[in-house]
């Protein structure tokens, strides 16, 4: 092997060149303009190939360490660290995590390197399948892709928790809060968040969760308007003016469901370096890491603007972002909702129904053809106050027993 000789293709041409110039069929400033080289540097190869042969043309610090070669303790010491405190970490949060944490500056690439000689684990893209590419909306507001996320969130040192997630389609700028569970009231009160921080979007892309999209079949009454079931959350949207968009397959809305995959990466780790176990302080933490998050991922649009409409006011947004149903009001003007009954003041206007609305923050309200009652709730001793009907014990006892006829509202 000590015959064997190693040379680019760059190399081999300049030994080429240099040899005419040897031997006197070229002259070195013809040479140096060929190789694109001063006249000096030129004369120095033609020397060094006379006295070293082809050896000349190589370069001298081949094979030898870099002068900006980390030294061995450095590396050392990361593999340490990453042992100890990033042993699932990838190369690239690594290395920021090195950055940030420790003060330690490695290229990802180098960092890989040294866990492949390490014989760690390789990491390596996963083939994905082909589908039609979608480009981007132009303007900052136009789409939201919005869907919600059930994971560990915290490894086992809290509560099982659903991250909602928002990602704008032409920045990619994202917003994200945490809940105990993905339902409508998690839904409005994350796209309440959303709207006090940027405003109402133009659309909105979703899948076909039942928080989402009604299942229920069409009644008579809204066949006859020719209008479709919508769920909470659908009424809501089209309250606002907001575009709902569907989603077939999650690769249709595949913006949110790699910062899905982000944060599970990603997330979790800031979270378990900060020491978080509930669902109150990774809320505090993500309004500190967003912000950061965005400074480093998101893009500019491709038009400048912004598409986000200003709210209506906090009054007016609650109302929209409520529940809502339609209930009947009996004779006496008590009105039914999840087994409590609530009675309307004497001036109600003498209709067969009245829609009661279920604020995010718990309170009731009832509207009259869009116009707020006044009412009170009615608890259980109230009613039997009023009850005609007289109560008598057969023996003494501790306590009356009373059973409700669910039918007849009787008391026995």
């Amino acid at each position: 092997m000590e015959d064997v000789i190693r040379m680019s293709s760059k190399e081999l041409r300049r030994l080429a060149i240099i040899n005419k110039v040897i031997d006197r069929s070229m002259t070195a400033l013809k040479a140096s303009e060929v190789l694109e080289l001063s006249y000096r540097q030129t004369k120095r190869l033609v020397r060094r190939v006379r006295i070293n042969k082809e050896r000349g043309i190589i370069h001298r610090l081949r094979g030898r360490p870099g002068n900006r070669r980390i030294s061995e303790s450095i590396r050392g010491k990361v593999i340490e660290l990453y042992n100890r405190k990033y042993p699932d970490f990838g190369p690239t949060f690594a290395s920021e995590k090195l950055n940030e944490i420790d003060n330690i500056n490695v290229c990802p690439e180098t960092l890989r390197l040294w866990l492949l000689a390490e014989s760690k684990r390789v990491w390596q893209r996963k083939r994905k399948k082909s589908r039609n590419w979608r480009p981007r909306k132009e303007y900052f507001g136009e789409m939201v892709q919005l869907d919600g996320s059930a994971h560990d969130w915290l490894e086992g040192r809290g509560p099982s928790m659903v991250l909602m997630g928002f990602i704008d389609d032409a920045t990619g700028r994202v917003f994200c809060k945490f809940y105990d569970y993905e339902g409508t009231i998690p839904a409005m009160d994350s796209f309440n968040s959303y709207i006090s921080q940027y405003g109402i979007p133009q659309s909105v892309y979703l899948d076909r969760h039942t928080t989402y999209k009604s299942t229920k079949k069409q009644s008579i009454e809204e066949q006859l308007r020719g209008e479709k079931s919508m769920s909470q959350f659908e009424r809501a949207m089209n309250d606002l003016g907001v575009l709902v968009i569907h989603a077939f397959s999650p690769q249709a809305k595949g913006r949110v469901e790699r910062l899905f995959g982000t944060f599970q990466d990603r997330l979790i780790k800031e979270m378990r370096l900060r020491g978080i176990q509930s669902k109150e302080s990774a809320n505090l933490f993500l309004e500190e890491y967003l912000p950061v998050f965005n400074s480093k991922f998101s893009v500019q649009p491709v038009q400048r603007g912004n598409l986000h409409r200003q709210s209506p006011g906090d009054h007016v947004l609650s109302d929209i972002l409520s529940i809502k149903s339609e209930r009947r009001i009996s004779n006496d003007g008590v009105v039914r909702y999840n087994n409590r009954h609530f009675q309307l003041d004497g001036t109600f206007r003498r209709t067969k129904t009245v829609t009661i609305s279920e604020r995010l923050d718990g309170t009731i309200h009832i509207a009259n053809n869009g116009i707020e009652q006044k009412f009170r709730e009615i608890t259980l001793e109230v009613m039997l106050s009023k009850s005609k009907k007289k109560l008598y014990s057969v023996s003494p006892q501790p306590c009356i027993e009373y059973k409700i006829q669910a039918n007849r509202n009787r008391y026995v």
